[in-house]
């Protein structure tokens, strides 16, 4: 009872080739079947896979969402520009230091930005001593991964995913997201936000600093560095 209540909203679209990222679709629906139907858990969280997501859609959850989630493995480059839409409309972030987060955390705040994961510099040097045999798991890590195993979300199976998560190298295996490692500071991460959002004030204070500190990414800022750097046109001032 101590937990803070969460409805989980996760949309996209998987290429159609894309084999894992089908199994990963499937994965949240199993997970949403089980949770949404078990009275003793639903009422503190729901998770729901949002089909068919695009900017209609995005038009009514990004102002009702309270905390995004960017969470792409820094240097990808992955992460930009919904998150830009989900600050100026006063959601807070967590993610890592990918794409727009860090325009987004330099702007708004270190402060209101829940930050986790390994930085764009330490990625290489992580996957090289992955692939020497040097990464051990946090044990939190390993338990998901055998919940997952024991059948509990169905018949299905997901051992292909999983397997893309282990080993050290090699097509398909050793981790190349770097999911392993960014997987305890991502649940301290959201430790942190539990904390915060039981702290209204704090939670409202640092809402109202998002939006605030989010004019650097309005739609007149971007027409206008354009026109100036790209387009070399002047303002035409109407009368």
């Amino acid at each position: 009872k101590k937990t803070t209540p969460r409805t989980i909203m996760i949309g996209g679209k998987a290429f159609a080739t894309y084999t894992n990222a089908k199994r990963i679709v499937k994965l949240v629906n199993d997970v949403g079947a089980v949770v949404n139907n078990d009275p003793d858990i639903n009422c503190y969280l729901k998770v729901v896979f949002v089909p068919n997501y695009n900017v209609s859609v995005a038009e009514k959850l990004i102002p009702g969402s309270e905390l995004s989630q960017h969470i792409s493995t820094a240097g990808m480059e992955a992460s930009g520009t919904s998150n830009m839409k989900f600050a100026l409309n006063g959601c807070l972030i967590i993610g890592t230091l990918d794409g727009a987060n860090v325009e987004i955390r330099e702007e708004i705040g270190e402060e209101n930005f829940f930050l986790f994961g390994a930085t764009a510099d330490e990625v290489p040097r992580l996957r090289k001593e992955r692939e020497n045999g040097l990464f051990k798991p946090d044990p939190r890590f390993e338990e998901a991964k055998q919940f997952i195993r024991s059948g509990v979300f169905g018949s299905y199976d997901y051992n292909p995913l999983l397997e893309s998560l282990e080993g050290n190298s090699g097509y398909g295996r050793g981790d190349y997201f770097l999911v392993g490692h960014d997987f305890p500071g991502y649940m301290d991460a959201q430790a942190r936000v539990d904390e915060a959002y039981k702290d209204r004030k704090r939670w409202i204070k640092m809402s109202i600093l998002s939006t605030a500190g989010s004019g650097k990414f309005s739609s007149d800022r971007t027409i206008s560095q354009y026109a100036k750097e790209i387009w070399k046109i002047e303002e035409c001032c109407v009368p």
